[in-house]
């Protein structure tokens, strides 16, 4: 199966653009069951959790719970746990690993320099297959648990190194995934898909069928980045690097460069120019257009149909003085 599948054409709601965002994963093995908020509402220790989110604001660490797929019993005093902290900037990805009888360890992490791709030696580095974690958050949107699940039951029985994870936005896409240590979410995958995922990870790329993006970047970037990609067959993950963002078109009252955010008034459009480097020097200015004048869809499942907000590509030009100028400009085509 080709490793560099193009992005689904499907009249469904389209995926590029819509994945968490995080350019470090700070990830906690928790048995049984996990509440909407996980960190907070589960059997994690609530006042840890509380502790954790606030190191890690505004540092571009995301803390989540992950556990190992099948059922799940709560097993109060289990004596080690597993951690994961990984970095997904191209070029400097990486995934570092412990295991731990106190998961109080993980507020020792420094995570301004983790979520700047420092590890400073912490813990292991690990060296195995690529992760797989699905979302199976049911108590956060039920549709996770209902296709998430039995998706990742069925991986870790074919050998993935598979974990279930909780809250990673997109719920209306699920089973959705994402998979380190590049950072790139899927949604509405399949097992089929997943093995295809999984292969090219392996080599050091990115399939694109069903991708919604990088979670290094906000939201237009990591439309821009799937953008470049289809235009050139780029799957090397770390070929492509965004190195710019500028506002062009911001709504009233929003602060230039801000990301998008849910809840824009119908039909609306914001704009940012992404400059996407390429390794061989060539470059590109993309234009990506926030909108919300697509088919009314649920926000979440079994949610009341509404506006989904999504990234749609305007132009692809490539920028003088770099490698790529004197190609064609790719002009801007109706949103899909």
């Amino acid at each position: 199966m080709s490793t560099c599948t193009s992005a689904s054409l499907d009249a469904a709601e389209p995926l590029a653009g819509t994945a968490a965002t995080a350019r470090t994963w700070l990830l906690i093995e928790q048995t049984g069951p996990w509440g909407a908020k996980a960190l907070t509402d589960s059997h994690f220790d609530p006042d840890l959790g509380r502790a954790l989110e606030a190191a890690a604001d505004g540092t571009g660490v995301r803390v989540a719970l992950i556990r190992r797929p099948g059922r799940h019993a709560d097993l109060h005093g289990a004596p080690r746990r597993r951690l994961f902290l990984a970095h997904t900037a191209p070029g400097h990805s990486w995934i570092r690993t412990t295991t731990v009888t106190d998961v109080r360890a993980a507020l020792g992490l420094d995570f301004s320099a983790a979520g700047a791709g420092d590890h400073r030696g912490l813990w292991e580095p690990y060296t195995g297959e690529p992760v797989v974690l699905v979302c199976t958050n049911g108590k956060r949107d039920r549709c996770c648990a209902l296709f998430g699940r039995p998706l990742a039951a069925r991986l870790a029985a074919e050998g993935c190194v598979t974990w279930e994870v909780t809250h990673i936005g997109g719920h209306r896409f699920s089973p959705t995934l994402f998979v380190l240590p590049y950072g790139y979410a899927y949604g509405r995958v399949s097992a089929e898909l997943v093995e295809n995922v999984v292969e090219a990870a392996r080599g050091g790329l990115v399939a694109l069928d069903q991708c919604r993006g990088r979670s290094t970047w906000d939201r237009p970037a990591q439309a821009a980045d799937l953008a470049v990609r289809e235009l050139l067959r780029e799957c090397r993950a770390d070929a492509l690097d965004v190195v710019g963002t500028d506002s062009v078109r911001p709504e009233p009252g929003d602060a230039d460069g801000e990301p998008p955010v849910a809840g824009a008034a119908a039909g609306s459009v914001r704009s940012w120019a992404i400059t996407v480097a390429h390794t061989d020097s060539r470059a590109w200015r993309v234009v990506i257009d926030q909108r919300t004048d697509g088919a009314p869809a649920p926000a979440s499942c079994g949610a009341p149909l509404g506006p989904p907000t999504r990234m749609a590509v305007a132009s692809i030009t490539a920028l003088a003085g770099s490698a790529a100028a004197g190609m064609p400009l790719v002009p801007a085509r109706p949103p899909r």
